[in-house]
């Protein structure tokens, strides 16, 4: 009888110690989470607090894979496979932040990719619209978005260029990919007065942020940038 209390005294020591040890790793990802916040962003020109509390909320680590999670938050693209990126932090920020996303609004991204960018959109938007054409990440992105809960995502595999013009038209409109030009029915499917991100060129490229007006599309806004090249066809 006394060897087996010890036996369950040491069984529950190590079940203490192994829960000790997960509690710790998860308060350091969260430090580093808050960190990158602090010092990649609000000491830049991000400002609007929603977009803050999204970038302090998405666990970025669970959308890259697990050899790269050390590098997570870190202020750099990272690879997910299949010649992809997850885009930096900060840009992820910037282009949420330019676009001055409302709860109510309906928003189309283009290039799931993780679907980290489609995460941080869904805490700031009503729903979430996001396709992307490479159908094993597509999938892998559908199902972290599933097992962490978020509702208001819908995943699409498909062609970007084609929009999806099923939901349109759309208060915003965030491409993360990179076309030679702006594709027609993106524009054809964004609201009258809606906003778009999308970064436009081949080698040197311009994140534009635009605006749909009667006379066409006005630009409000530019940032060079490096984004993977838009695939698919027009």
């Amino acid at each position: 009888m006394g060897g087996l209390r010890w036996a369950c005294a040491l069984l529950l020591t190590a079940c203490v110690q192994g829960g000790s040890g997960l509690q710790r790793a998860a308060e350091s990802v969260d430090a580093e989470r808050l960190r990158m916040v602090k010092e990649q962003l609000e000491r830049r020109d991000i400002r609007d607090p929603r977009v803050l509390d999204a970038m302090r909320a998405v666990p970025r680590h669970l959308f890259v894979p697990e050899a790269r999670r050390p590098q997570a938050y870190s202020d750099d693209p990272l690879p997910i496979g299949y010649d992809q990126t997850i885009s930096q932090p900060y840009i992820v920020a910037f282009m949420s932040q330019a676009l001055d996303v409302q709860p109510t609004h309906r928003v189309l991204e283009i290039g799931t990719g993780s679907g980290y960018q489609a995460a941080v959109l869904s805490r700031l938007a009503g729903r979430v619209y996001t396709i992307e054409i490479v159908a094993p990440l597509a999938d892998r992105a559908r199902r972290t978005l599933a097992d962490l809960g978020y509702q208001n995502i819908e995943v699409r595999t498909g062609n970007g260029y084609l929009g999806w013009p099923e939901h349109a038209p759309y208060d915003r409109v965030m491409v993360t990919a990179a076309p030679d030009e702006v594709p027609p029915a993106l524009v054809q499917q964004l609201k009258m007065g809606g906003l778009m991100a999308i970064p436009v060129g081949t080698g040197e490229q311009q994140l534009l942020i635009l605006r749909r007006t009667p006379s066409g599309m006005e630009t409000l806004n530019t940032l060079p940038v490096r984004f993977v090249p838009m695939t698919g066809k027009p």
